[in-house]
């Protein structure tokens, strides 16, 4: 075993995970680099190139750090909220029903996706709502309210607030300014 692979094992570096796994030969369990298990005995310790390397060798995936998933748990954990949220941010959405159909813990989804993201769920919900706001503002005629319910939100006046707050203007106004802006585009051609 190379020294700097010791060393990932050690620090937990995720940064190794999918360039190598190791397994414990007492156990014959192995795992990601980045696995969080007990720092194992570097005697006992065996290194695999892939997953079927180490299944070939007769080891099993740890049950912690499923490496023989594509993603790693808490990577997965964010993929399967992000899909969720992006089909599903027109309906009211907790973190308590997220975490339910992803079928984890709200604490532990709320922190794994913090850490990963560097955002809430909620504040992620908010974004892909103000994305999808500003462009169908932009790109239709819909009226304020059609895009309001749209975007997930049952009162107008609410979504007016939450866009005014977080864009800077009201949602008339941006649809105004874009509309001024695509004109004056327009005239230069």
């Amino acid at each position: 075993m190379q020294e700097y692979m010791w060393e990932a094992i050690i620090q937990c570096d995720r940064l190794y995970d999918g360039k190598f796994y190791y397994g414990l030969t007492t156990t014959k369990i192995f795992c990601r680099p980045s696995c969080k298990s007990r720092t194992p005995k570097r005697e006992n310790t065996k290194i695999f190139s892939s997953v079927s390397e180490a299944n070939t060798a007769g080891f099993r995936p740890c049950k912690r750090c499923k490496p023989e998933k594509l993603y790693a748990p808490d990577s997965e954990i964010v993929h399967n909220v992000k899909l969720f949220i992006h089909h599903h941010f027109n309906e009211p959405i907790t973190l308590h029903k997220i975490a339910e159909e992803i079928h984890i813990s709200p604490y532990h989804l709320h922190r794994t996706f913090k850490k990963i993201v560097g955002t809430t769920t909620s504040d992620y919900l908010l974004q892909k709502r103000m994305k999808v706001a500003k462009e169908l503002l932009k790109t239709t005629d819909k009226s304020i309210t059609e895009i309001a319910f749209k975007v997930g939100y049952h009162n107008t006046s609410h979504f007016s607030t939450v866009f005014s707050n977080k864009v800077g203007m009201n949602p008339s106004t941006f649809r105004k300014q874009y509309s001024i802006v695509t004109l004056l585009g327009d005239e230069d051609e």
